[in-house]
C-alpha cells in the first residue's frame, strides 16, 4: 500500500493484509496527514472557505512530474446522502487497466457550491489507499484551477497526496470561453475576470468541449495534451468514462439494496473483469 495511514478516525482500522477498510458512518479526517492543514476535512462551511484560500497560492501550476505510465481516474457518484468513490488505474499510454479500487460510505459536509471537495475527497482518499502502488498522474472528474478560489477538488486532492492531477469537468463552474474549432484538439481559452483558468478541450470532432485545468503538479498545456491523449474516439476520457461508469453501477447496486460493506472491497483488474460477467 503505497499511502500509509498515520492517523485514522474513530471507529475505522485496517481489516486485512490487502489494506482494505471497514465502513465507518463518519469520515472525520484523511489518511493522509503529512499536510495537516490541508488534510483537515471535518470542518465548518466557513472553515473550509477560509482553507481554499489558502489552497490556491500552493497550487503548482508548472510540470514537477516524470514520466507518466500510470493514470488514475477518480470520480464520485452521490445518491442523497451516500457517496460512492471510485479509482482506476491505467497503463498510459495503451490506457489498459491495472487496478480499481472503491470507498462507498454516508457523507460527512453538506452539498455546498464551490465546496465539493469537502464532500468527496474524504471517501477518494479511502479508495486512494487501497491502491498497491502511487499512480503517476491523476485525472480528476471535477474541476482543478477552473474555480472561484482557485482550489477545485483536482488542486486540494492533488496537494493533499503530493501527487500530479488535472481537473477534467464536463460543464463550466465559472468563467467565459468562445466555442473551439470543430476538429478534435481544438482548443479555447477559458477566462475569468481577466484570467486564464482552464481550457474547452475538444476531444471529438463536432461533440461538445469538456473543460481541463490545472490540479497541482501539471501545467496547463500539459495537461490539455494529457488528457487528449486519454481519449479514445468518446467525448469523455476513457479512465473517466470507466470510473463513472463504476460509480454508477454501484450506486444502482446500493439503490437495489446492497448493503454499502459488498460494495467496498479492493478489486484489481481480473477480479473487475469477474465482476462484470457476474452483472452482464
Amino acid at each position: 500500500m503505497w499511502l500509509q495511514p498515520r492517523a485514522l478516525p474513530p471507529g475505522l482500522e485496517l481489516s486485512d493484509s490487502k489494506s482494505t477498510f471497514n465502513l465507518t458512518q463518519s469520515i472525520t479526517s484523511a489518511l493522509l496527514v503529512d499536510r495537516n492543514e490541508l488534510a483537515k476535512l471535518n470542518v465548518t462551511p466557513s472553515e473550509a472557505r477560509s482553507l481554499q484560500e489558502r489552497i490556491a497560492p500552493m497550487v503548482n501550476r508548472s510540470d514537477r512530474l516524470g514520466r507518466v505510465r500510470t493514470v488514475a481516474a477518480a470520480d464520485v457518484a452521490l445518491s442523497e446522502n451516500t457517496g460512492f468513490a471510485a479509482v482506476i488505474v491505467y497503463s498510459f499510454p495503451k490506457l489498459e487497466e491495472l487496478e480499481r479500487a472503491s470507498y462507498c460510505a454516508d457523507l460527512s459536509f453538506p452539498y455546498i457550491p464551490g465546496l465539493l471537495s469537502f464532500r468527496e475527497i474524504p471517501l477518494l482518499l479511502h479508495a486512494f489507499a487501497k491502491l498497491s502502488r502511487r499512480p503517476d498522474l491523476i485525472l480528476a472528474d471535477a474541476h482543478g484551477y477552473a474555480h472561484p478560489r482557485r482550489a477545485g477538488l483536482a488542486c486540494h486532492l492533488g496537494l493533499v497526496l503530493d501527487n500530479p492531477a488535472i481537473g477534467c469537468a464536463k460543464s463550466v463552474l465559472i468563467g467565459d470561453y468562445e466555442m473551439p474549432g470543430f476538429a478534435r484538439g481544438s482548443t479555447s481559452p477559458l477566462r475569468h475576470r481577466g484570467e486564464v483558468i482552464g481550457t474547452a478541450l475538444r476531444t471529438r470532432d463536432g461533440v461538445r468541449p469538456i473543460f481541463v485545468s490545472c490540479g497541482h503538479r501539471v501545467s496547463l498545456r500539459t495537461g490539455v495534451r494529457l488528457t487528449l491523449a486519454c481519449c479514445d474516439g468518446y467525448r469523455i476520457p476513457k479512465p473517466l468514462r470507466e470510473t463513472d461508469h463504476w460509480t454508477k453501477e454501484m450506486r444502482r447496486e446500493f439503490q437495489d439494496g446492497v448493503d454499502l460493506l459488498r460494495l467496498n472491497p479492493s478489486r484489481d483488474r481480473k477480479g473487475a473483469v469477474r465482476h462484470r460477467e457476474r452483472h452482464s
